[in-house]
């Protein structure tokens, strides 16, 4: 689209748009609407488009994909101007990477395409369809289910009990936005969202709705995610939420390390006890290396929040995450540390409950339920730290909140 056109358009958008929630210092942009029959073409927006004084040069493009299974994907990529968010509206409002310099959040997965979900058969290998896409900085897990694939009981349409067939890590991932918009202050500090929508509904099922906001300032090297789940139904209704953040190097690397305070580690597994005393450090690539997953109850710092830390192994470059511990109670690391060729990532996850099958979470009390209309909001901020003042600052916070507190750290695993 020519710049001048894509500017008229713009203009009209905000003498119509300012006002949508009575406020002139908003400017909105619809990006996509399935209830409009919207899709907007490639094209970018900038600073002098919205926000002429602000002094930082930003801008936000979508971008359509080509060739193989990444066929006809959306990319968003929000550039503030020092760091760049590429947002995956196609697959669930995911986020490929994060990248500010030389510093990224991302990884290197044998999936080298953004997969469109229409490819995607959830039920293949026994439940493990959902690996043929991932290959995303954050993966959410939900919204019906998070945890390994396998059985449950549902009750059915007709009242009886059912048994069904869960996939590994639930849906959402794989469900194109219904709606994408940007929407910018156009006065100081001038934030920049881009909000999506997400459905996973059925009758006689889940009838849940995702609202998704990524935002950032210009110049900036934080930016939040803010995600609220919704009951549409009107009968109380299960709900699970895991963020699968994957990373690879430069962050990982043999000594890279996470800091982050616990009351209790558990191993997943008999494979993941035998390193139990390493749970938090990492090593180079390995080829045949077995995942090993490690469960963690946090502590939180007086305010309420979780701080996680993950470092490159001299403590140069790491990402600080923040977040409301009653939103986001139980913590996963996912330790997948083999050859570069096969993949070299770990998670971190932190979830309204573990990534057990969901039988397992319910019998431990970990399933919550939203009554009709009810809605769970989590908010988690991102700080990118390239220098080794911040990250040694970060660093010693985290060892103030564990102060005091001993970690238990078990040898086996739980029931």
């Amino acid at each position: 689209m020519h710049r001048h056109i894509l500017s008229a358009m713009l203009g009209f958008c905000v003498a119509s748009g300012a006002h949508a929630q009575g406020d002139a210092d908003i400017y909105r942009y619809q990006l996509i609407s399935s209830a409009k029959n919207l899709k907007r073409p490639d094209l970018e927006i900038h600073r002098n488009d919205v926000t002429p004084d602000c002094d930082t040069p930003w801008s936000v493009a979508i971008e359509t994909l080509h060739g193989g299974k990444q066929e006809g994907v959306r990319l968003i990529t929000l550039d503030n101007g020092k760091m760049q968010i590429v947002i995956v509206p196609t697959r669930g409002m995911g986020i490929l990477n994060v990248t500010m310099g030389d510093l990224k959040l991302g990884w290197k997965s044998p999936v080298t395409e953004v997969v469109h979900p229409k490819h995607i058969n959830l039920n293949l290998r026994g439940g493990l369809g959902w690996l043929e896409g991932f290959n995303e900085w954050l993966a959410r897990c939900g919204l019906e289910n998070t945890g390994q694939a396998g059985q449950d009981e549902i009750i059915n349409n007709v009242g009886d009990k059912q048994t069904v067939d869960l996939t590994l890590h639930g849906k959402i991932a794989n469900i194109p936005a219904s709606d994408v918009e940007v929407i910018v202050q156009t006065v100081a500090p001038y934030r920049i969202t881009i909000r999506g929508i997400v459905h996973e509904k059925m009758l006689f099922g889940p009838k849940l709705e995702l609202i998704t906001e990524v935002s950032t300032e210009p110049g900036s090297n934080k930016f939040r995610i803010q995600d609220t789940v919704t009951n549409k139904g009107s009968q109380p209704q299960e709900y699970q939420v895991l963020y699968h953040y994957n990373f690879g190097k430069p962050l990982l690397g043999e000594g890279a390390k996470l800091h982050v305070p616990v009351k209790r580690v558990t191993p997943y597994n008999a494979n993941a006890a035998r390193d139990v005393k390493t749970w938090n450090t990492f090593a180079g690539p390995k080829s045949g290396y077995v995942e090993q997953v490690y469960l963690m109850r946090p502590l939180e710092d007086d305010d309420g929040n979780v701080r996680v830390l993950l470092h490159d192994a001299k403590a140069r470059r790491g990402v600080l995450m923040k977040y409301a511990k009653k939103e986001l109670p139980y913590l996963t690391l996912w330790k997948n540390t083999g050859a570069d060729e096969d993949g070299y990532v770990i998670g971190i996850e932190p979830g309204v409950s573990f990534p057990n099958a969901r039988k397992i979470e319910r019998e431990a009390g970990r399933v919550p339920k939203l009554a009709g209309g009810k809605s769970h909001t989590m908010r988690m901020d991102f700080t990118l730290l390239d220098a080794k003042f911040w990250i040694d600052q970060a660093a010693r916070q985290i060892d103030e909140i564990q102060s005091g507190h001993a970690a238990t750290i078990d040898a086996a695993p739980q029931k």
